[in-house]
């Protein structure tokens, strides 16, 4: 099976969840199709969707909540 990494399209603080007290978009074994979103990319105060460029399983994540990301940076893997 093929893998694919997601990359963070910008710098900024990457969030698995829309808020604190909120489950996380995604998790490790969930199945995404394209276009869902799997994080945030704050920015400033600007919060930016990070949205799965194709359909698949999320194998790992390579970023925890509220970590500093740069642009290119791969915050998931999808088996697709």
């Amino acid at each position: 099976m093929a893998t694919k990494d997601l990359l963070s399209p910008l710098p900024g603080t990457f969030y698995r969840k829309p808020s604190p007290d909120a489950p996380a978009y995604k998790n490790e074994g969930d199945t995404v199709k394209k276009g869902d979103i799997i994080g945030l990319i704050e920015v400033m105060k600007s919060f930016h969707e990070v949205h799965a460029d194709a359909d698949g399983t999320i194998t790992a994540f390579h970023a925890d909540n509220e970590d500093a990301v740069m642009a290119g940076q791969p915050l998931a893997t999808l088996s697709i």
